[in-house]
């Protein structure tokens, strides 16, 4: 039997890649993402017929518990969840506004508490599954101009290791991949002068690839089932 895939933020950048990813090796997917719809239909004409798989998307804002509920009503069954929504902030927390913090840590971390609550009984169900959340570098050291981000990552990062310990004895693992400076539309922000001082930084010399990020991600959904409640990160060096 097939084993199924759900990535949210799936319309572009590291969900994007893990799509294709996941795709390529055979996997059946459920995509969503809160606005851009027309990127996941491509997929949905692009991906079934170029690796013979299905590919189910949709709008969800995974900052709602209702809407990700819906969601959940059309997948019967379910081996591996990414979280991979979010967003950033820049700026002095004493200019940002309650509503944005809010927005903030509710399409961060909220959604993570929301997809899982409706993954678990799905993987309890079949006696396996895979738990993957998108983190930061800055869960772990924090990043000036960023606090709110940073604090949202650091709340994904203990929300892995102690999901993990619980489903640990159901066969459900649960880990995280904390990312550096990846090449997403999430760092457009960045002057051509902010970069370049960035990657000097970077022992590896360069951004990372969305691509790279993607099969960090399998590889992680794939790892001995031994692996549960890590922090995996991939920064080129940097922190």
């Amino acid at each position: 039997m097939k084993k199924n895939v759900l990535i949210t933020g799936a319309s572009r950048g590291i969900g994007a890649a893990c799509a294709r990813t996941f795709a390529r090796a055979g996997y059946d997917l459920y995509l969503c993402a809160q606005r851009s719809l027309e990127p996941l239909l491509q997929f949905q004409k692009e991906l079934p017929s170029a690796y013979g798989i299905s590919c189910h998307v949709s709008l969800c804002d995974v900052s709602s518990y209702e809407a990700v509920r819906a969601l959940f009503a059309d997948i019967p069954s379910l081996d591996i969840l990414i979280n991979n929504a979010g967003i950033s902030h820049i700026g002095l927390l004493q200019d940002m506004s309650p509503a944005e913090w809010e927005r903030l840590m509710s399409v961060n971390v909220s959604s993570c508490f929301y997809t899982a609550k409706c993954a678990i009984p799905l993987m309890l169900a079949q006696g396996h599954g895979r738990i993957l959340n998108v983190s930061s570098v800055w869960g772990g050291v924090g990043a000036s101009m960023e606090t709110a981000y940073s604090a949202s990552k650091g709340a994904v990062n203990a929300f892995t290791r102690a999901l993990a310990k619980e489903l640990a004895p159901s066969n459900i693992q649960v880990n995280a991949a904390a990312f550096g400076l990846i090449d997403t539309d999430m760092n457009q922000h960045l002057s051509e002068s902010e970069l370049r001082s960035l990657i000097q930084e970077i022992p590896a010399d360069r951004i990372g690839s969305c691509e790279e990020a993607a099969a960090l991600l399998f590889q992680l959904a794939h790892a001995p089932a031994y692996l549960t409640g890590q922090i995996v990160t991939m920064d080129g060096g940097w922190t």
